[in-house]
């Protein structure tokens, strides 16, 4: 990849991936994802919960994926706040 600015379907650099990320194409249409602060994600025992929308997605559920650099990322329908969730990506325990 070298020094090409990341692109929308980027996530941007951490010190965890310096050189930022690609999120999967089957996340994102190249715009939908975008890394959320870790207050807007929550869990409970019956998965984890997008605060903002109220949607739970359970441990086991197939839109969860793991984080790279070990931030919350978030893919929703269009990009929205209010939309339904196409990918979480979440941190490794213990990151």
């Amino acid at each position: 990849m070298g020094g090409m600015p990341a692109a929308a379907h980027d996530a941007k650099p951490t010190a965890a991936k310096p050189n930022g990320w690609s999120y999967p194409f089957s996340c994102c249409s190249g715009y939908d994802c975008r890394e959320v602060p870790q207050t807007s994600i929550g869990e409970r025992p019956e998965g984890y919960v997008i605060e903002g929308t109220g949607e739970v997605l359970s441990y086991q559920d197939a839109r969860l994926k793991d984080s790279p650099d070990g931030e919350y990322h978030w893919c929703s329908v269009a990009g929205a706040n209010n939309s339904r969730t196409i990918c979480l990506f979440v941190p490794p325990k213990g990151f």
